[in-house]
């Protein structure tokens, strides 16, 4: 990888340029926010599959003996109930109930020992650091911390038609692999491990390759998919496909001062596990009931798109703040989550969204605010 005044490139930085993507700092990196066009792209992964490169990923290798425990007791969801070469959503905590990122743990297929975990492009020096504090308060664990992401190359497919593109490229029976599980698998001839979940509310893979090999996947995954459409897809679709599909942005829906439970993703806490980082914090939020929660919500008058930090009102009052907005591509109109006051909080109760100094009226929802048409059983 290169560097421009302190921006990392992927290995596909080159390949994005001759693209012709458009190309902006994102989490110290240099990456495409789009090709043709977010509403093209958009439209692309809906209806066809798209190509995402996310060599700024982080990932973080968790071995040794004690890895599991460990596992445990950093992050909030069961790791104990993964069985070789299945992955689960999980969220990494701090002491005071707050997230410091949300993560993917992956433990190892047959054969092989310990948890790859992935984390976010900005998090990933801070959460290895976290880690490393952690290990030291529980030294009585044998475990090793290893960031791996300058190793790993990772490249996603998503949308209806990625199964079928994938099919054409492995002898992996694509129909077999559950929907948040991974395997070893040679793909155009190139050994990757290939996981099954995503980002953006369609079906796709992940695909986790040495840095070497990743521009001829690259390359090969686009001309296997060119006559089903598959094409590149920027940040910018990436960010209106996920909030459609209701997954939150770090930073934006989980922060270090937002609870799992006020974000919505108190399904990703097992508190009944035993002791974890935070715990008591989270299980008192429980019980009493978060403060404050966050909430979708669409338009009911024409205006510019919501966006992240626009104050949310009620009769005039601020109750809260939206936490990502955007113009929905599959709805055609403007959606958002807000993170509000618990008690006016409720679907089809009103809200009155700040755009530009204006008052927008607005209505929550039930979220996801895009689910598709799913017939394949996980």
């Amino acid at each position: 990888m290169t560097t421009n005044d302190e921006l990392k490139r992927t290995a596909l930085y080159e390949h994005h340029m001759a693209l012709g993507a458009k190309v902006v700092p994102f989490a110290g990196w240099e990456m495409p926010v789009q090709y043709e066009g977010i509403l093209a792209e958009h439209k692309r992964v809906r209806t066809q599959a798209g190509l995402f490169d996310l060599g700024h990923m982080g990932q973080v290798d968790i071995t040794g003996p004690d890895a599991l425990e460990f596992l445990q007791y950093t992050t909030t969801n069961d790791v104990a109930s993964l069985a070789p070469g299945d992955a689960k959503y999980g969220l990494l905590p701090n002491d005071n109930g707050g997230v410091v990122d949300d993560i993917i743990v992956y433990r190892y297929p047959e054969g092989e020992e310990g948890y790859m975990v992935v984390v976010n492009a900005s998090n990933t020096d801070k959460d290895v650091s976290w880690w490393k504090e952690l290990r030291g308060r529980r030294s009585d664990l044998d475990v090793a911390i290893r960031d791996i992401s300058p190793e790993i190359g990772m490249i996603a497919i998503q949308g209806p038609l990625a199964g079928q593109i994938v099919a054409k490229l492995t002898d992996e029976p694509i129909d077999e692999i559950p929907y948040f599980s991974w395997r070893d698998a040679v793909v155009s001839g190139i050994s990757v491990k290939m996981a099954r979940t995503g980002y953006t509310g369609e079906d796709g893979f992940e695909f986790y390759a040495n840095q070497s090999d990743t521009v001829r996947l690259w390359d090969a995954l686009l001309d296997g998919g060119k006559d089903a459409g598959l094409g590149p897809i920027g940040l910018g679709a990436r960010d209106t496909l996920r909030l459609e599909a209701r997954m939150p942005l770090y930073g934006q829906e989980l922060g270090d001062d937002i609870s799992p439970y006020e974000a919505g993703m108190g399904w990703a806490v097992s508190l009944k596990k035993g002791d974890f980082v935070g715990r008591q914090v989270m299980e008192a939020v429980k019980a009493h009931g978060a403060p404050r929660r966050t909430v979708g919500f669409v338009t009911t008058e024409r205006s510019a798109s919501p966006r992240s930090h626009c104050a949310v009102q009620l009769a005039g009052r601020e109750i809260g703040h939206v936490t990502s907005g955007t113009y929905s591509p599959s709805l055609g109109q403007n959606i958002g989550l807000a993170l509000i006051g618990r008690e006016y909080a409720g679907i089809d109760q009103p809200l009155q969204i700040m755009v530009r100094d204006k008052a927008v009226n607005a209505v929550q929802v039930k979220t996801p605010f895009y689910k598709r048409d799913d017939k394949r059983k996980d």
